[in-house]
């Protein structure tokens, strides 16, 4: 997935309403971005930090700038558009690139109690719902984890995933890790026991786990490696 237009650098004055940040550019303007993010960013969003910025010349949007990377140390990257899994994903399961999973991709189909799978796939008779999930949550190590807030409508798609299994299709959770320091994925139960409690039911009742690492550039960002996942 490539950014629709050049990024450009800035420096975060602070994030606040959950989906604006006072931002400054090079030249030293001072503007209003975007903030793609409903979660606690946690370590992404300290004032100071070097981020990147995607511009947008739409009538439509109000703000002008959306926020897009996060720069981390020793040259690492974090993506913190929690709109980007879904794209870098689908172009993966759409050029084979998820290790396991092929065939005919279908996105947003309806399934669950008033719930959209965020793809559904088949391939010789074989159906697979699959939900994606971005994980950019970093405490210790190089260990990512997720969620990074309580989140009901993660649980309840855990369950939806579920009872998918239970009716004999294959199920599958991604977690598309966006950030280029981590090396494995955990749930974070103490952040939210409730869907940490989901997650092990779904694995228990047949729910696949794939992790997938992402390379992230100012350019953008594609999927890569499978990550070992821990629990359930």
């Amino acid at each position: 997935m490539r950014f629709a237009t050049p990024l450009v650098p800035a420096t975060l004055i602070r994030r606040y309403k959950r989906f604006l940040s006072d931002v400054v550019l090079e030249d030293g303007t001072e503007v209003v971005a975007h903030c793609p993010n409903p979660g606690a960013m946690t370590g992404l969003a300290e004032p100071g930090t070097r981020i990147w910025l995607e511009p947008n010349d739409n009538p439509k949007k109000k703000l002008k700038y959306g926020w897009r990377l996060t720069e981390l140390p020793d040259g690492h990257m974090a993506g913190i558009d929690t709109g980007v899994p879904n794209r870098v994903v689908g172009e993966a399961l759409r050029a084979g690139l998820v290790p396991g999973l092929s065939g005919d991709v279908r996105a947003e189909v309806k399934y669950g109690t008033n719930s959209r799978v965020d793809f559904l796939l088949s391939d010789s008779g074989v159906t697979t719902y699959v939900e994606v999930k971005n994980c950019h949550l970093r405490r210790s190590g190089t260990l990512a984890e997720f969620p990074d807030c309580v989140t009901l409508r993660g649980a309840k798609h855990m369950e939806e995933l579920a009872e998918v299994a239970r009716q004999g299709h294959r199920a599958v959770l991604i977690f598309l890790v966006q950030r280029t320091d981590c090396t494995s994925v955990a749930v974070a139960d103490d952040i939210d026991p409730g869907y940490a409690r989901a997650f092990d039911a779904a694995r228990t009742a047949g729910v696949e786990v794939i992790a997938l690492s992402s390379r992230i550039t100012v350019d953008g960002v594609e999927s890569g490696p499978p990550l070992p996942v821990s629990g359930g």
